[in-house]
């Protein structure tokens, strides 16, 4: 599988980013490759908006309405209140187009930004668009993944080959694991 993976350049579609037409590893405290994005008045933003203001979790998911994809969205959309207590963002990412998201997020009540990235740009900028296979057919498409992204804009972990459940979760208590700690004065 390696000897076809890095025919294209990659190894398992997570730790490359596109540098001069050639594939290299993102790693943590890269600067998050940034993007542009519409929020939910209509605005174009763009990631790097955020930098100064936010930390946020940049998540990458194959397909809206999917098993996996819906059990990530409920569980970030149950712990949305957590994250933005502590200036935490949420910005999912997919091939899906538009209404396709727009639908989504209504059925599934998502209070965050949700991403259409169907030319998958996006996805190849954090290099989780890649080889996949599935009832043993092989194919290209996302990597479900997920980045975490400091205030400055700098990527400060990332969870490759995510497991659905229970990953808001794990990423809440990645945030706190890495958020400094307030300092006790003694008198």
């Amino acid at each position: 599988m390696q000897g076809f993976l890095s025919s294209f350049g990659c190894n398992n579609g997570m730790d490359t980013k596109a540098e001069e037409g050639r594939m290299t590893t993102l790693e943590q405290g890269d600067w998050a490759p940034d993007f542009g994005l519409t929020d939910l008045d209509g605005n174009n933003i763009k990631l790097s908006d955020f930098r100064g203001r936010k930390n946020v979790v940049v998540y990458f998911y194959p397909k809206d309405f999917t098993p996996g994809c819906t059990v990530e969205a409920t569980e970030f959309s149950r712990d949305y209140k957590r994250f933005k207590d502590i200036d935490i963002e949420i910005i999912g990412v997919s091939p899906d187009n538009a209404q396709s998201h727009l639908k989504f997020r209504e059925k599934m009540k998502i209070p965050y930004l949700l991403v259409t990235d169907s030319e998958n740009e996006i996805s190849k900028k954090y290099a989780v668009y890649g080889p996949k296979s599935f009832m043993g057919r092989e194919y290209f498409g996302v990597n479900r993944s997920t980045f975490l992204v400091n205030k400055e804009g700098r990527i400060i972990r990332l969870f490759a080959k995510v497991k659905p459940s229970g990953h808001s979760q794990e990423v809440f208590e990645a945030f706190k694991s890495l958020s400094p700690r307030p300092t006790r004065h003694s008198a």
